[in-house]
């Protein structure tokens, strides 16, 4: 259910909120500003004013440093570290230095998908909300660390709005999203903003509104939980009408936490009319903006600055890397002018979780729910007669993608069974969705097993013409880089092309091709063919698909317009852990062997 207003004002109270703030009716409730009158024309100019706003983002369920997948504590190329409880360090050194009482603490999306912990509680334990079931382990965390507000990502519906509902009745601080709205009435189904008063002695209170947004993609990536409840309004246009409202309201400083890229790119195409990642389009058409927290795109940008077209007025945009690595600061300097604050200056950095412990409060109230999912992922599911792993998976054929395709396969030929589709073939695609995913011989436990798919996709089957598979695949071929073929081949720099992620690179089981990297993008793939014949452009198949890349992810062509003839709301890891406890064994001579590889000039680049 939507917040109620007199909910709403409650949590406000318990966090300190000047303001009661729109709740699903859309009203907005003003507490009275008595801070500002009562300092007024005591004749004594206070001294200029600092306050502090610390943000993180895409923290994707990691409360601790831990990697479930791995069952150790978490490790990358550059020693990162991730966590709420290494965050919390952070942001009480940040509040010493400033002073508490003049530090604020937002969160720009993504918070409950994305570890096997946050799975946990969204699947296998759901959460039921505030005063029943389990509590989620963001929550207790992020209540401890008194949260501000959060802005909603787009992972955050994943799981459905009632399990996101049940989330927000059990945090402490407003969820924001002056984007997201009631479908048929177009009404805030989230709070939009949140107004909170910060004291000044000897001088009128300073007024700070944080403005919510995120992402429009919903509508696609989501398209299951959301179509008909929800509707997701561009970022732009909500910010044009919220910030004069902030401004109206008294607000001396307006912070955005948007769930939303700086670069105005879009990965969905004209799937829906608003832009994916437009952070600094707001910044640049929005007047009244200081400062924007960024979010989704899992990159780090300590301070960017955006000018606005309007005003020419610079606005400090920043976004601390993704799981708790980083924290952004901002400093913002006010001076008192005609009994108001302005806002002098805005300054960004960003500030490194691996430089200090995890918070021991926050790691003791995560513990029972932390270990409780050890145990969960730790169990032995099966066995696998070879070690698979994906570290050549993004230029290979290799066996654990293919298992992947393999299980998706016989999915939906079994879903299809006695349908006027049985008799199609079935293709699949999957992505390297990480290349440290492994499968050791031996026993597999879950975690093994849940590596391979580090996303909460389900599977569709749509339908598409060899023609359309061979457009789909030079799309999926653009991820390379173009090279000479008397060029050296180094691996590591082959991949990626146009900054495009792994998770966009899609390999198709059940037709075979090559793809030659001396050619151009559009024109690189060579001996399709099924069944040991070319593909005939007008013959049909069922190609087995992600949630994501069906709904126009990653911008593939035809299948978001494609007929879909089967879908299911179970994820495709739950999916493949299924599989293998059906069967028992994995064995990769039964379904591993060369179905694509990359070629220059129609030369094998690898054996």
């Amino acid at each position: 259910m939507p917040l109620n207003r007199r909910d709403f004002i409650n949590r406000s109270a318990a966090t300190g909120a000047g303001l009661a703030l729109t709740g699903a009716a859309g009203t907005v409730a003003a507490a009275p500003a008595e801070a500002d009158d009562r300092h007024r024309g005591h004749g004594h100019r206070p001294k200029p004013f600092s306050l502090r706003v610390l943000g993180t983002t895409d923290l994707h369920g990691h409360a601790l440093n831990w990697d479930y997948f791995t069952n150790a504590a978490y490790d990358d190329a550059t020693h990162n570290d991730v966590g709420l409880a290494k965050v919390a360090t952070l942001v009480t050194a940040a509040r010493q230095e400033k002073g508490h009482d003049r530090t604020l603490l937002i969160d720009a999306g993504d918070i409950i998908q994305g570890t096997q912990l946050s799975y946990y509680y969204a699947r296998v334990e759901p959460i039921t909300g505030a005063h029943r079931g389990p509590r989620h382990p963001m929550a207790l965390a992020m209540n401890h660390m008194k949260y501000d507000a959060a802005a909603l990502g787009n992972h955050e519906f994943n799981y459905g709005v009632p399990l996101l509902r049940a989330f927000q009745e059990q945090c402490d601080f407003p969820l924001l999203a002056a984007n997201a709205v009631d479908a048929t009435t177009l009404r805030p189904a989230f709070p939009p903003y949140l107004v909170k008063e910060i004291h000044v002695e000897g001088g009128p209170a300073v007024k700070v509104g944080v403005l919510g947004l995120t992402n429009p993609g919903i509508a696609v990536w989501d398209k299951a939980n959301v179509q008909g409840k929800l509707a997701f309004p561009g970022l732009v246009e909500q910010a044009k009408l919220y910030v004069p409202k902030l401004r109206a309201l008294g607000c001396d400083v307006v912070i955005l936490t948007d769930h939303s890229g700086l670069d105005g790119s879009t990965s969905y195409g004209d799937a829906v009319p608003y832009p994916e990642n437009a952070s600094s389009l707001v910044a640049a058409q929005v007047p009244g903006i200081d400062a924007i927290l960024v979010g989704h795109t899992h990159v780090e940008r300590p301070q960017t600055l955006v000018v606005n077209e309007q005003t020419g007025k610079t606005v400090v945009l920043s976004e601390p890397l993704m799981w708790g690595m980083r924290l952004s600061v901002f400093d913002i300097a006010l001076t008192l002018e005609h009994g108001r604050w302005q806002v002098s200056s805005v300054t960004a950095e960003v500030r490194n979780a691996n430089t200090v412990e995890e918070d021991p409060v926050v790691a003791r109230l995560v513990r029972d729910e932390h270990q409780k999912v050890v145990a969960y992922v730790n169990q032995v599911i099966g066995s696998c007669a070879a070690a698979m792993s994906a570290a050549e998976s993004t230029y290979k054929d290799t066996p654990i993608i293919d298992f992947i395709n393999l299980v998706q396969s016989e999915t939906v030929k079994a879903a299809l069974a006695g349908t006027a589709y049985a008799s199609l073939p079935v293709l699949s695609e999957a992505s390297p969705f990480s290349r440290t995913a492994a499968i050791p011989a031996g026993q597999v436990s879950l975690r093994d097993v849940a590596g391979l798919y580090v996303y909460e996709n389900t599977l569709d089957a749509k339908l598409l013409t060899g023609a359309q598979v061979k457009d789909y695949l030079e799309w999926s071929a653009a991820y390379f880089v173009q090279t000479a073929p008397d060029a050296p081949v180094d691996v590591t720099r082959i991949t990626n092309a146009n900054n495009t992620p792994d998770y966009s690179y899609d390999v198709l089981s059940g037709v075979s091709y090559d793809i030659d990297i001396a050619q151009p993008a559009g024109s690189r793939i060579t001996g399709l063919s099924f069944g040991g014949a070319p593909v005939d452009p007008a013959a049909q198949f069922v190609l087995a698909v992600n949630n994501y890349r069906s709904s126009g992810g990653s911008n593939y062509p035809h299948v978001a317009a494609a007929t879909s003839v089967w879908s299911s709301s179970d994820e495709i890891r739950n999916t493949i852990i299924a599989w293998v406890q059906a069967h028992g064994v994995i064995d990769p001579a039964a379904f591993g062997g060369d179905q694509w590889r990359l070629t220059r000039a129609g030369v094998p680049l690898f054996g």
